[in-house]
């Protein structure tokens, strides 16, 4: 299987990372559900330690959102992270067409249009995270430092 762009960019960075791939469902499940279920039962990591993708719009603002799957985005914190008023989800159409990932894929590496990146402040309590890889049924596990690095990201306490 060819690499994602989001595993190119750690490979062109030099970055040390697992790719992990898993069966995914889908039907009537999310995305990240699934690869919580996959890691916890494969690698034995703990649920917080997966992290989702979401793509926000906002006046003028087109972003990413990194945080653990089990939370829930809080959009008056993120907007505030990300110095605007407010923000709402992105319509799938426009996550596709910014990112060039599917949804159930989209990482926060590797994206067709690079998006301003907030990832959870708790992200930073793990030795490493797991995020999309790019594609549904695949995850990437690094070092918090080094995700947050590539993707310029802040940091902020995104969720309720």
């Amino acid at each position: 299987m060819a690499a994602t762009p989001a595993i190119a960019v750690l490979e062109r960075a030099r970055i040390p990372h697992t790719v992990h791939r898993y069966p995914h469902h889908g039907a009537g499940r999310s995305f990240g559900d699934d690869a919580v279920d996959a890691m916890v039962t494969a690698l034995g990591v703990v649920p917080g330690q997966v992290f989702k993708t979401l793509v926000i719009s906002g006046p003028d603002i087109l972003a990413t959102a990194v945080i653990p799957v089990p939370a829930h985005l809080s959009m008056k914190a993120t907007a505030r992270a990300l110095g605007v008023p407010r923000v709402a989800m992105a319509d799938p159409a426009v996550v596709t067409r910014a990112t060039g990932y599917v949804l159930g894929g989209v990482s926060p590496l590797g994206q067709r249009n690079r998006l301003a990146t907030v990832v959870d402040v708790s992200a930073q309590q793990w030795p490493t995270v797991l995020c999309s890889a790019g594609r549904r049924g695949m995850e990437i596990q690094l070092s918090p430092a080094d995700l947050i690095s590539l993707c310029a990201a802040t940091t902020a306490d995104l969720t309720v």
